[in-house]
């Protein structure tokens, strides 16, 4: 149950998010759903790989290489989910960092005790 709500809150997030930004567009309830899960299959996977692969660069910029590592892989779901556009680099990384935060603020309202 703990896992569908977090994937609700993620979606929810996504929508959040894309209405903020000129240049994300997602294309309804069901893309952003796909896309919730589409995102934490490639953070699961994809962006363990990245962070270790680019250390060096993260620890110089003292971990703000982390939101590029973030952005590109926001392009990446656009080119996998069909429905979700990113009209480029810029409006994929200000989305992964509003994301983050809508994320956060959800999860905090709807898992607070």
């Amino acid at each position: 149950m703990k896992i569908l709500i977090k994937w609700l809150v993620s979606a929810t997030a996504i929508l959040i998010s894309a209405y903020l930004i000129p240049g994300i567009d997602v294309g309804g309830i069901w893309t952003a759903l796909v896309l919730a899960v589409i995102l934490a299959l490639i953070n699961i996977i994809i962006r363990p790989i990245l962070v270790i692969v680019t250390l060096p660069i993260n620890i110089l910029t003292l971990g703000l290489f982390t939101f590029v590592i973030n952005a590109l892989l926001i392009l990446l779901s656009a080119t996998i989910v069909k429905g979700f556009d990113v009209d480029g680099f810029l409006p994929a990384l200000l989305f992964a960092i509003i994301l983050s935060i809508v994320n956060y603020f959800l999860s905090v309202l709807v898992y607070e005790k």
